[in-house]
């Protein structure tokens, strides 16, 4: 192919995906009419990131050696997968998830794990900043929420009402690592998370 054709084809291509005659990828939208929204980036997090969720897990472990703790239910099941829910409820669960989450943290970073808290409280709250982009405040426009998604959305809700702190405390912690390698990564995969 000569310079030129290729040229050609290089300039009919860009003008055509401008007028949008050519579909482009667009950025993840959760839910129709959000903006804002910009879940990819989450796909992975940096080492960095992961590091410092780890050393707080770590530390956490460490401080349960020394309690008398006992948990008989469960606030995040193996079974829940977000794949079992619709493309559009993933980041609604998520969203709960992590302010479950990002509520539970909070209350421990008065403790001795304070410190060791602050990067993984900065990481959800730029996290749950997005999802709150993602989806809108008011569910009453668009899709109803459908029986799995509104039965998590309660578990989740009825937790800080029904468990001690430091089962709590466990159960976010013992999730983190799903939250953030698979649940995240999940949403922000969006239609390719299957």
């Amino acid at each position: 192919m000569t310079s030129g054709c290729l040229l050609g084809l290089l300039l009919m291509t860009a003008a055509l995906t401008r007028t949008g005659a050519v579909p482009v990828p667009s950025p993840l939208r959760a839910l129709p009419g959000t903006r804002g929204c910009h879940l990819a980036q989450f796909k992975s997090l940096s080492p960095q990131e992961l590091q410092a969720f780890k050393r707080a897990k770590d530390a956490f472990e460490e401080s349960l050696l020394q309690k008398d703790w006992n948990c008989s239910s469960r606030i995040f099941p193996r079974t829940r997968d977000l794949r079992q829910l619709q493309v559009w409820e993933r980041p609604v669960a998520l969203k709960a998830e992590v302010a479950l989450t990002l509520a539970v943290l909070g209350t421990m970073a008065n403790s001795s794990l304070g410190s060791t808290l602050d990067q993984p409280l900065h990481t959800l709250g730029h996290i749950h900043s997005q999802l709150q982009a993602c989806v809108p405040a008011q569910p009453t426009a668009g899709p109803r929420p459908r029986d799995r998604l509104h039965h998590w959305l309660h578990r989740l809700q009825e937790a800080p009402k029904k468990e001690s702190q430091d089962c709590l405390e466990a159960s976010v912690m013992f999730n983190l690592f799903r939250l953030l390698t698979r649940d995240l990564k999940c949403v922000a995969s969006g239609h390719l998370c299957v």
